[in-house]
């Protein structure tokens, strides 16, 4: 995810509170946005089995 979809999922995630359904381009894994950690540039993500985790943007896309 390039720095703009970066910036726009965590503008819909944190600002309008919406939950971005992202996938994991190593894991196949997929999870719903709940944060992010602008210092570290990662998203944090619910996975749908329940736990959670913290992605590099470089890492996913929207699902």
């Amino acid at each position: 995810m390039e720095k703009t979809g970066y910036n726009r999922v965590c503008d819909r995630t944190e600002r309008k509170e919406e939950r971005v359904r992202l996938r994991n381009l190593k894991t196949g894994e997929i999870g719903l946005s709940f944060g992010c950690t602008m210092e570290g540039a990662t998203i944090q993500v619910e996975l749908e089995n329940g736990e959670l985790d913290s992605w590099s943007p470089e890492d996913c896309e929207e699902a």
